[in-house]
């Protein structure tokens, strides 16, 4: 479980998070949603640590990451599962060399297990024989799903996606979206997914933290967020919904 308690965040004179308070459990795909620029994904780097709370804490399961020094936020961060927006895969290596990266760089391990824990994790996201291609090789699903054998190579508690299905077709979102549910379930981590996609709030929402204006709007799961009676929320996902028809 992560959790932040009444966090805040601002840049300058712009107060960009205004007293968030949201747990996200373990075991389940925790969604963060909201309109560009309401906060969401400041909030997501207040979580991981790569910006500095104003106030309030973020928790780890039983620990205070936020009251941490810079060694301590260390060992959690080799806790942590990065799927970035766009793969940030490393164009000069190959698959296996970016699947094996963070392994050399936190593990004792030999460079034959790390080769065998690539496999093992390109197994796990259905991609075989892909080894020795380069980025540029591959397609944009293909991409994600090796970004997303590096994310689990050295067994993450806590996953962290920001926005996995930008840029692709509508089938080959799903599969992302699949995929990350079934690891999520598979390892029990805890997930947390910024994102604008309703395909994504509806297929695997277990839980949906709506950010507006800096705050936690509301809170619910894929079953009732189309009954909520939130005003912001339903605009939100009704104008979320009519864009991707029209596209």
């Amino acid at each position: 479980m992560i959790e932040a308690k009444n966090v805040y965040k601002s840049f300058g004179d712009h107060q960009v998070l205004n007293g968030v308070s949201a747990i996200f459990d373990t075991g389940k795909c925790n969604l963060i949603i909201g309109q560009s620029g309401s906060g969401k994904t400041v909030l997501m780097k207040c979580l991981v640590g790569l910006y500095e709370i104003d106030k309030g804490q973020v928790w780890y399961d039983d620990r205070a990451f936020s009251k941490m020094s810079f060694d301590e936020m260390k060992i959690i961060r080799q806790e942590i599962g990065m799927l970035f927006q766009g793969g940030a895969l490393f164009d000069s290596m190959n698959v296996e060399q970016n699947i094996m990266f963070p392994l050399a760089m936190f593990t004792k391990q030999t460079e034959q297990e790390n080769r065998e824990r690539a496999n093992e994790c390109l197994s796990r996201v259905n991609l075989e024989n892909v080894n020795k291609l380069l980025p540029s090789e591959l397609s944009g699903g293909m991409k994600k799903r090796v970004a997303i054998a590096r994310a689990i190579a050295m067994n993450p508690k806590y996953l962290f996606c920001d926005e996995p299905n930008s840029g692709l077709d509508p089938y080959t979102a799903s599969v992302i979206d699949n995929l990350i549910s079934e690891i999520t379930q598979e390892f029990n981590m805890t997930t947390v997914i910024n994102t604008h996609d309703m395909n994504s709030v509806i297929e695997i929402g277990d839980k949906i933290n709506y950010i507006h204006e800096g705050k936690l709007w509301w809170e619910g799961d894929k079953e009732s967020i189309l009954k909520s009676d939130n005003k912001e929320l339903n605009e939100f996902v009704f104008a979320t919904e009519l864009t991707r028809r029209l596209k």
